[in-house]
């Protein structure tokens, strides 16, 4: 059994605890969450999905986050999300099936002037991103990926 699931304090800390054990919220964990703690399933389910920390599926070691706010939108961010899915061979929302990477756009990354941004993690912030540009980005990525095996 998992020593989380019992705690009777908020759900929020106790669904941070099983993201930071599991990587992500399976479904499993959820349902005993709910159990220990007897609180109808749907209401564990409705906290997990409401919150943007929450995943209810594994990410990859690196994600990668598309701006698609109204700067980034009009300056390109559709054809910068569309070189990312093609090079990556995923769908945004997805991980690879390496779990290398995790493809997300996002509302806004605080950057407007260097329009359309992208985030690879929480330490890299490319601006002026073109579709050419995140195809050599996710080559670069892919290659460090190898590196760092």
């Amino acid at each position: 059994m998992v020593e989380f699931a019992s705690d009777s304090g908020a759900l929020i800390p106790v669904l941070q605890r099983a993201q930071a054990i599991y990587g992500y919220l399976p479904r499993e964990a959820l349902l005993e969450i709910a159990e220990r703690r007897q609180t109808p399933f749907s209401d564990v389910y409705g906290v997990a999905t409401f919150y943007a920390q929450f995943h209810l599926q594994p990410r990859g070691a690196t994600v990668v986050r598309v701006c698609d706010g109204t700067a980034c939108h009009v300056a390109g961010a559709p054809l910068i999300t569309e070189a990312f899915s093609g090079e990556l061979g995923i769908e945004v929302g997805k991980t690879t099936s390496d779990r290398l990477f995790t493809l997300q756009t996002v509302s806004c990354v605080g950057a407007c002037a260097l329009a359309p941004v992208v985030r690879v993690g929480d330490d890299e912030t490319h601006g002026r991103m073109t579709p050419d540009r995140a195809r050599a980005l996710v080559n670069d990525l892919k290659h460090r990926a190898e590196v760092d095996r």
